[in-house]
């Protein structure tokens, strides 16, 4: 009853976290990715790029880049505008401008399976192979759904609307400041040379793991987590070639494959995709 009585006032006075729930503004840029596909990183680059004056770290990155479901509704509506808004969110209408960051999943799987000893979720020896078929058949229980699920909602769905800007991954890390003067002009700051390789250096992965050393136990996404294992390890594409078996990839493939081709990713594996077979 209490609990209910707090819970309830927090609505009433705003102090809740509204997530999905929150309101939205005309000029909303939201940045929007699965889970481990760049995101945090991204973040930085956008910071760096629309704050340089605030020397964006991990002390204030949920300030210039906050997460709704991090940061309480009376806050959220006292920023600034236009805000610049996180999400790891599926399809949702009403979002007017999105950047949307994919990321190979054969990669996310990686990344997430270290992020979740590095949480505690598993125990550093977990079978790898074992974590790629939770991974892919959702029994994770993520709450944003499969990679597959979360992305196709937007792939598919605004995929073609002058109202997303799909940027992947590794081609953020092959030609950063093309994909940078991309973001720029399409939230409309300028995309002047000088302002984009100050961005891309403020948010190299050498400099933010230097300050995940300084700030890693006070972020709200690290705390909580193991201080011996890094929360920004190798940051580069294509590492599943060495750490993923066969069958790992296979396995990743044949689920969704037609929607890694149809991004642009070149499957590893024959035979293993049937045409209509995604599973999503």
């Amino acid at each position: 009853m209490i609990k209910r009585l707090i819970a309830g006032g927090k609505q009433l006075l705003g102090l809740h976290y509204p997530g999905r729930n929150l309101r939205i503004f005309p000029d909303d840029v939201f940045l929007v990715s699965y889970p481990k596909s760049g995101n945090t990183w991204t973040r930085f680059l956008i910071a760096n790029l629309v704050y340089p004056e605030k020397h964006p770290d991990f002390a204030n990155i949920n300030e210039l880049i906050p997460d709704p479901e991090g940061i309480s509704k009376r806050h959220l509506e006292q920023l600034p505008r236009p805000r610049y808004l996180k999400s790891h969110q599926y399809f949702d209408p009403r979002y007017p401008k999105i950047i949307h960051i994919v990321r190979d999943p054969r990669d996310v799987v990686l990344s997430e399976y270290y992020f979740d000893i590095k949480r505690r979720a598993i125990p550093d020896d977990f079978p790898l192979d074992k974590f790629v078929s939770r991974f892919v058949s959702g029994e994770l229980n993520h709450p944003y759904g499969t990679w597959a699920e979360n992305t196709a909602t937007w792939f598919y769905t605004r995929g073609q609307s002058p109202r997303l800007l799909l940027v992947t991954y590794e081609a953020l890390q092959s030609e950063g400041a093309r994909q940078m003067a991309k973001i720029a002009e399409f939230i409309g700051v300028p995309a002047d040379p000088a302002r984009i390789a100050f961005a891309l250096e403020q948010s190299s992965a050498d400099r933010m793991r230097e300050l995940e050393k300084k700030q890693g136990h006070l972020w709200s996404s690290t705390k909580q987590t193991r201080q011996d294992k890094p929360f920004v390890r190798s940051a580069k594409a294509g590492g599943w070639k060495n750490e993923l078996s066969e069958s790992s990839v296979a396995e990743i493939e044949s689920a969704w494959g037609r929607l890694m081709r149809e991004i642009g990713y070149e499957l590893a594996v024959a035979n293993t995709v049937s045409v209509g077979a995604d599973r999503r």
